[in-house]
């Protein structure tokens, strides 16, 4: 029993002994295995890093090549670029230069110009206080007016009257103007625009307020409409046409008062009042200077059909004393023939006989012809186109013109 506890001691021990040594064996080979590792790491690392130090030298090799190869043509590259440059900007500076030149005629010019708008301020100034009065309202739409007239070629004191003044059922009606037309017609035009209202409404500050005045400046100009179709011109004047037309100075003023009033021309047209701004009244003036022109050549052509008959009758009255007169010449010339006729056979032939006798001397006396030429009737008679009277016939006849 001993033993057997002591081979199975004896066998413990053994086995403990040979865990130990297979314990120290799996150590020193995984010391070995790790230091083999290290040994390979450094040698990887050292071979990393000697390729690593040679293909930075080789990549720094090349990098120096292209970079000098880049640096060549980029300084190429930025030759030719300053080239262009330069050119580009040469006829800059040259520009600059003569803006430099020119700057200061330019800086006068602008004080110049500032100096003229502040005049311009000036004077539209006064002229806006200048037109608050209504005679100069009155007298600026006359020269207004006129100068739409010029504008028109509708000259004056020719197709138009100016400030006429007649005697009315109502009183005295003074227009403005009243233009003339052809058939003794006439067309009176008012300028008398009341503008106060549209005055106030441009120096307004508030929209409230200038949309108000607007209101009041169409009110006013639709209340002048019915104060110049009360007047009835075209009863007074006679003879015009059934309107009259009211000019408005401006177009801006129109425009205005039509912005708030669109029924403004149609309460104008059922009033017979022609609501009129410069460029429509040069438009209405353009049409009776034309048939001012189409009456004159309507006159000159019945002038000219009443000459071309007076002298067709004139050129008659002639024809027929012409006619006279070859009559009278061919009975002269009969009456010669006849008188020659005789002298020849009963005077010339006995005379001739003294010669042959001896009796006369010196040449022979000559023999007379007789004319064998009539004169030339007429074709025809201008009044009744016939033929007057026969040409005379004969040995050597009058050649006929053609």
């Amino acid at each position: 029993m001993e033993i057997a506890l002591a081979i199975l001691a004896l066998a413990g021990w053994a086995a403990a002994a040979w865990l130990w040594v297979q314990r120290e064996a799996s150590k020193q080979r995984a010391m070995a295995a790790e230091q083999a590792e290290q040994r390979a790491t450094a040698t990887f690392q050292a071979l990393a890093a000697e390729a690593l130090a040679r293909n930075n030298q080789i990549f720094l090799e090349l990098a120096r090549e292209s970079l000098a190869k880049y640096q060549a043509a980029a300084e190429k590259d930025l030759e030719s670029r300053q080239a262009a440059i330069e050119n580009i900007v040469k006829p800059l500076n040259e520009a600059l230069a003569k803006f430099q030149v020119h700057y200061g005629q330019l800086g006068e010019q602008l004080r110049s110009l500032s100096a003229e708008q502040a005049r311009l301020e000036a004077e539209t100034a006064r002229l806006a206080q200048a037109l608050r009065s209504p005679s100069a309202r009155g007298r600026w739409g006359e020269i207004q007016l006129r100068r739409v007239v010029e504008l028109a070629g509708m000259l004056e004191y020719c197709d138009f009257v100016q400030q006429e003044t007649r005697p009315g059922q109502e009183g005295w009606l003074r227009p403005d103007l009243i233009v003339r037309l052809p058939n003794q017609r006439q067309v009176v035009v008012d300028a008398k625009v009341p503008l106060k209202a549209y005055l106030e409404a441009l120096e307004a500050t508030d929209d409230d307020a200038r949309a108000q005045k607007l209101r009041e400046h169409a009110l006013q100009l639709r209340t002048h409409v019915q104060r110049l179709s009360d007047r009835r011109y075209w009863d007074q004047l006679t003879p015009t046409p059934e309107f009259a037309v009211m000019f408005v100075p401006g177009e801006a003023f129109f425009a205005a008062a039509l912005e708030q009033d669109p029924a403004l021309i149609e309460f104008g047209v059922d009033r017979r009042v022609l609501i009129a701004t410069p460029v429509t009244l040069i438009a209405l003036l353009r049409a009776v200077a034309y048939g001012w022109r189409e009456a004159r050549l309507a006159e000159s052509a019945r002038q000219v059909s009443e000459l071309g008959r007076v002298l067709y009758e004139r050129l008659g009255t002639m024809c027929t004393h012409f006619e006279k007169l070859r009559r009278a010449l061919d009975g002269a010339v009969e009456a010669y023939n006849q008188a020659i006729g005789s002298l020849e056979t009963r005077v010339l032939a006995a005379a001739r006989r003294f010669q042959e006798l001896g009796a006369a001397g010196g040449d022979e006396l000559p023999i007379l012809g007789s004319i064998e030429r009539a004169p030339r009737p007429l074709a025809s008679s201008p009044q009744t186109g016939r033929q007057t009277t026969k040409p005379a016939s004969g040995p050597d006849p009058v050649p006929q013109a053609e």
